[in-house]
């Protein structure tokens, strides 16, 4: 009898394939890559057109073993890892790693793990590619070469255990242009005026927002221009000039991909990336049901594509049709425009079977497993529907030359929306007044409340929109996206507080200096156009040596020039005035992994270290002591009084030392102005 075996990547799936598989066959894991790079030194062999040099990695040797004695055994072998590239290179190590050349090896790819995808691709197997591999390859070589050249200098510079690398030091890049924008953002002052008209006959008001002249909108600046708009509509009897009714449809959700699962999980469930990603590799492996085995929930998890396999949207069809009834089944379905390519083998997530409901497998699964499929299952689902169609009701209201509008609408089929809603949607606004109104409606003014407004700054990063930009700006791929984020959080160059990212004091030197010595490397163009080379090796267009051979020679370049920099402005330890208690000495500012502190010098002999609280030279507005750089638990930098908690100022933005001639307040930096710390003030200035 013929034996074959299959060879996947993660113990979690021996069970289930070899069950779907049979007796003929023997299903074995390599427990992910089996060779990489050595971690002890760059790896990579500049003077032999930079060949990779591959190692045994270390832990493997028994696996490797085990895995040669079954493939003695075996007629056939199926090198079944995953189906994108990383997998594609890890199928390529275990044909070396393994000495499969004199054997019968096939690649098969499945994007579920369900009897019918594994037998399907038996049927299909075929030759590693050897583009992804070489994608693959080029990808790591890149990384490593940036990490390797670039984070000895970040040690010198700073301190040891720090890294550079080339998309998690963009990432970085990006966040820190964000905080510069916040810092300095000027709010400015604007007012809302919002009527509310007594309609004849009816009991409540109708509120309407003011709009402007009757064919020109207009924006409310100050106190004065909001008081005179005030007085001269008090003045006259409002007349509804118009009511246009309509109808609208708002269009189904594309089913998830990698980032966009990342994104909808960070604001739906506040899942990190990180957790997001771990989760659904679990319910893609499987997850134990009773009576069932070890069940696959979800097709692979990264991925860049919204494609649906007909099986599936047939099976969908069915459901829908069963559940909710024909009319909300999908006539046309939305596809994505996008000039990124995107690998189309592969399918958007989605449930392995959409008959699998959630609530079925809710006290079997646990919690956090239930809600993530459950956030997939419902965004499949409502994607396969029909759009849902809104009834629209707008009303302009003249009050002489001065318009309000008032504008709601109702749900008239809720289509996709009967299974799913995105986090942060805003809900409809529904004005029941609006059924009684007519042109012929009599109105009149019962009161206008006048609010006075700033703009706000941009927003801070969160994961979700940092995957987001990411995606937009074409840095990284699916599967980067989570493990860039843990780095530079593991680093501590960024923190996260409620949702948002913050840089670090850390971050902010690491980010300076990369602007400073590696301008290329951190320039989202750049690496936005190293991933279409990427995408190129895939395609079979590029040779990956030849990315690597226009790389890596402007590197050493910047290397070079960089390390003769740095050694001409090697910062030596800051001494203070501060005495260690100790043993008597000055003591030195240092820098740690959140930030400076002091040391004695006497180390190691004398381990004393404090807090270092950095004086800006500017007395506390409220009880004249000096303020200080402080940090959050966190490490968010802001400025408080040395005197906490006894006395309790703080601000985000760096205190001027000058007041406001205004209201006497202090005055803060913002980017090249001064402004007042209390903004209803609005008083500001140029710096000097």
């Amino acid at each position: 009898m013929a034996k074959y075996l299959v060879i996947v990547e993660s113990p979690a799936k021996v069970k289930t394939i070899h069950k779907f598989l049979g007796t003929n066959y023997s299903v074995v894991a390599s427990n992910g890559h089996v060779r990489d790079l050595p971690k002890s030194k760059m790896g990579i062999d500049t003077a032999n057109d930079y060949e990779p040099q591959y190692i045994t990695i270390r832990g493997k040797g028994d696996i490797l073993a085990n895995l040669r004695k079954e493939v003695k055994k075996a007629d056939k072998i199926y090198l079944a890892t995953d189906p994108d590239r990383e997998g594609e290179a890890i199928s390529w190590h275990l044909y070396f790693a393994l000495k499969l050349q004199d054997k019968k090896v096939y690649r098969i790819t499945f994007n579920e793990i369900t009897k019918k995808a594994v037998k399907e691709s038996l049927k299909n197997a075929r030759e590693i590619n050897m583009n992804l591999v070489n994608a693959q390859q080029a990808r790591r070589v890149l990384d490593r070469v940036v990490g390797y050249r670039i984070s000895p200098l970040l040690w010198a510079k700073v301190k040891r255990g720090l890294s550079a690398g080339r998309v998690q030091s963009v990432a970085l890049r990006i966040i820190c242009d964000r905080e510069d924008e916040i810092n300095a953002f000027i709010p400015k002052e604007y007012w809302t005026l919002d009527a509310d008209f007594a309609i004849k006959g009816e009991k409540k008001p109708l509120t309407a927002k003011f709009y402007g002249m009757a064919d020109t909108k207009m924006e409310i600046t100050d106190k004065e221009e909001a008081e005179k708009i005030e007085k001269a509509v008090s003045k006259e009897k409002p007349v509804i000039q118009e009511i246009k009714k309509g109808e609208r449809t708002k269009k189904a959700p594309l089913p998830f991909t990698t980032s966009t699962l990342q994104q909808e999980a960070s604001k739906a469930l506040n899942f990190s990336t990180q957790k997001t990603m771990r989760l659904a590799q679990q319910l893609y492996e499987g997850v134990e049901l009773k009576g069932n085995g070890t069940v696959a929930l979800i097709t692979y998890l990264r991925t860049d594509s919204t494609r649906v396999s007909d099986e599936a949207a047939e099976s969908a069809k069915q459901f829908i049709k069963e559940s909710y009834g024909e009319e909300y089944v999908a006539q046309g379905l939305t596809v994505k425009k996008s000039g990124n390519k995107i690998q189309d083998a592969h399918e958007a997530i989605r449930p392995t079977d959409i008959n699998r409901l959630p609530s079925d497998l809710k006290e079997v699964i646990g919690r956090d497993l239930y809600r993530l499929y459950q956030l997939i299952w419902r965004r499949f689902t409502a994607s396969q529907m029909e759009a849902a169609k809104y009834e629209t009701t707008n009303v302009k209201i003249d009050c002489g030359q001065y318009r309000f509008t008032v504008a709601a609408s109702k749900v008239i089929f809720d289509g996709f929306m009967s299974v799913y809603t995105e986090a942060d949607e805003k809900k409809e606004e529904k004005n029941t007044l609006l059924k009684a109104l007519d042109e012929d409606s009599v109105l009149s003014l019962s009161s206008i409340d006048k609010k006075q407004h700033f703009t706000q700054p941009p927003a801070h990063y969160t994961e979700a929109s940092l995957v987001r930009a990411l995606e937009e700006l074409g840095i990284g791929r699916p599967s980067t996206y989570a493990p860039t984020i843990t780095t530079i959080l593991a680093r501590r160059y960024i923190i996260k507080e409620n949702k948002n990212l913050y840089v670090t004091e850390m971050g902010e030197v690491v980010n300076n200096m990369m602007k400073e010595a590696f301008p290329s490397i951190v320039d989202v163009n750049f690496t936005a156009n190293m991933e279409s080379l990427l995408d190129a090796v895939e395609e079979g267009s590029v040779d990956w040596k030849v990315i690597i051979r226009n790389f890596y020679p402007d590197l050493d370049e910047a290397v070079t020039q960089a390390e003769k920099e740095l050694q001409e402005v090697e910062i030596a330890d800051e001494v203070t005035d501060v005495i260690c208690e100790n043993c008597g000495r000055n003591m030195v500012i240092k820098y740690g992994p959140h930030g400076k502190f002091l040391a004695c010098p006497g180390f190691p002999e004398c381990r004393n270290t404090k807090t270092f609280l950095e004086k800006i030279g500017v007395p506390c507005p409220k009880c004249g002591k000096d303020i200080v750089i402080r940090k959050t638990q966190k490490g968010r930098r802001y400025y408080g009084c040395e005197n906490n908690p006894e006395c309790d100022f703080m601000v985000w933005q760096k205190p001027s030392g000058k007041n406001c001639p205004k209201c006497g307040m202090s005055l803060l930096e913002k980017g090249n102005k001064l402004v007042c710390m209390d903004e209803a003030c609005g008083y500001m200035e140029d710096c000097n």
